[in-house]
C-alpha cells in the first residue's frame, strides 16, 4: 500500500485546482454565489433555478455601469 494522504475519490494530497466562481464562469464582476444567497435567505420563492441569480447578477451589473 502506498503511502501518503489519500483525499475524496482516492485522490492523493498535494495540487489542488483553485476553485472557479460562478461569477467568473459567468464572465460578471458582481458576485453571483452571494446573490444566490441573499435569494435564498429572503425566501422570494421556495426553489430557485441556478440561472435566476446569474441573470439577476447581470442586470445589476449592467444598471450599475449605465
Amino acid at each position: 500500500m502506498e503511502g501518503g494522504k489519500v483525499g475524496k475519490g482516492g485522490r492523493k494530497g498535494g495540487d489542488r485546482k483553485k476553485a472557479v466562481t460562478k461569477s467568473v464562469k459567468a464572465g460578471l464582476q458582481f458576485p453571483v454565489g452571494r446573490i444566490t444567497r441573499f435569494l435564498k435567505k429572503g425566501r422570494y420563492a421556495q426553489r430557485l433555478g441556478s440561472g435566476a441569480p446569474v441573470y439577476l447578477a447581470a442586470v445589476l451589473e449592467y444598471l450599475a455601469a449605465e
